[in-house]
């Protein structure tokens, strides 16, 4: 079986060969990165990363940008290495869609037992994250959708968007149902978004924009055969 690869960024060259060697010893291939610009370049240049451990104070683009731009396209596990330990931080992580936070110093032991038990957790992939439906086919673990066969890019809530409703093909959707299981209980707007979000997909979508059918004073409903 081939290693999992991890990329380890963080600006100081002594933190990323001490993580590495444990990382390494555990068998685990390792890529590094200095800071937050060449971090994207290989994460976007290489597209086998299984997990990212990323440290929050960096030059040129900090921890925090670096986690925004990847959770726009991918939903790879990240671990956020941070000096502080302020509960906002924690708070903004988490908010960002970070799987751990971890603050300095820590365990190298605790955490490679954070790294398999996250990577565990997330590998185990079953059928239903391979949906199909109408021509579409999106998978889930690959953060990839095909439109007859041709990749579409979508950003992450697009993405989550039109799983839901390919997961639940064929029944009525209340806008405030949605906004629960899509946008979950870390956004404080209102259900208006829903349709916002829904009109860039169905554009992106092509002709099969039309599966996404519009329910008056409701919701949506995705029909397909």
């Amino acid at each position: 079986m081939d290693r999992l690869k991890i990329l380890v960024v963080d600006d100081e060259s002594r933190m990323r060969k001490l993580v590495k060697d444990f990382l390494v010893k555990n068998n685990y291939e390792v890529v590094e990165a200095e800071d937050g610009s060449r971090a994207l370049d290989l994460f976007f240049g290489q597209k086998d990363i299984a997990l990212i451990i990323l440290d929050v104070m960096m030059p040129k683009m900090d921890g925090w940008e670096v986690c925004k731009e990847i959770r726009a396209y991918s939903k790879v596990p990240i671990i956020m290495l941070t000096a502080k330990s302020d509960e906002r931080d924690e708070l903004l992580g988490f908010q960002l869609g970070v799987d751990e936070y971890i603050s300095k110093p820590f365990s190298p032991k605790i955490l490679v037992a954070r790294v398999e038990a996250i990577l565990r957790r997330t590998s185990q992939i079953s059928a239903d994250e391979e949906l199909d439906a109408g021509g579409i086919q999106l998978d889930k673990a690959a953060h990839i959708v095909m439109i007859d066969g041709r990749q579409v890019d979508l950003s992450y809530k697009e993405f989550e968007l039109l799983a839901y409703f390919m997961e639940n093909k064929g029944i009525a959707l209340s806008r405030e149902k949605i906004l629960n299981s899509v946008w979950n209980y870390d956004y404080f707007g209102d259900a208006r978004t829903i349709d916002t979000h829904v009109k860039k997909l169905r554009s992106k979508m092509g002709d099969k924009g039309n599966l996404i059918k519009t329910i008056w004073g409701m919701g949506y409903k995705f029909e397909a055969e």
